[in-house]
């Protein structure tokens, strides 16, 4: 059972780097700050604003940050390595980019994503849950009620990682079902974040009950 665990661990992390890899190659052209580039090629009328521009660049950049401060988070390995002291200052960091910039800029961004009113509520809703989960989680820190704390970043994380899913969501869609790219966008903008709020979710309650049944 415990190979079982660490084989699935090791699968896990295995994917989620990969990705982080695909993401951080997605993100290194964008510092040409140039509006030819992937994404902003069919983004003209948005880049004729310069606040979604700044939106735009805010997010990208500081995305990545909190996908990298977030792995530091939840690894065993890392928090057994470097103690409390290095997780809580990453923690912080986290929770301070997520507030102050990702959260936010994806909320602007989300106003004008593609794909109609759904993939816009999508969006929309998934950079409010964001901010509040991350919001949840500092507020549970500074009152030291751990297990919530926990929880909400646990919760957090998982949106976070809607930067991941949808890239794997995606690749997945076009090789199965090759939908029109309208239509695609809109699948991906809500299952980016809502399977991975609801396997967290499952996790939270189960280890909850766990750990009641355990005392």
């Amino acid at each position: 059972m415990k190979d079982a665990q660490v084989y699935l661990k090791i699968i896990l992390l295995s994917f989620l780097f990969y990705f982080f890899g695909l993401m951080l190659e997605i993100t290194l052209p964008y510092l040409a700050l140039k509006d030819d580039v992937a994404f902003l090629k069919i983004k003209k009328t948005a880049l004729s604003y310069s606040w979604w521009q700044l939106a735009f660049y805010l997010h990208v950049f500081s995305s990545i940050l909190t996908l990298l401060a977030g792995f530091t988070q939840f690894s065993p390995f890392f928090i057994a390595q470097f103690q409390s002291k290095v997780h809580r200052y990453m923690g912080r960091g986290y929770i301070l980019v997520v507030l102050l910039v990702a959260a936010p800029s994806g909320f602007v961004l989300g106003l004008m994503a593609n794909g109609g009113v759904y993939a816009k509520l999508a969006f929309v809703l998934l950079s409010l849950l964001w901010w509040s989960t991350t919001a949840a989680a500092y507020h549970y820190a500074r009152k030291k009620v751990w297990n919530l704390h926990a929880a909400f970043m646990l919760r957090s994380f998982a949106l976070t990682l809607s930067a991941i899913t949808l890239r794997a969501w995606k690749l997945l869609l076009v090789s199965i079902l090759a939908p029109a790219p309208m239509d695609l966008y809109c699948a991906v903008a809500w299952l980016a974040w809502v399977p991975n709020l609801l396997i967290v979710e499952l996790y939270i309650q189960y280890k909850r009950g766990k750990d009641l049944s355990d005392d």
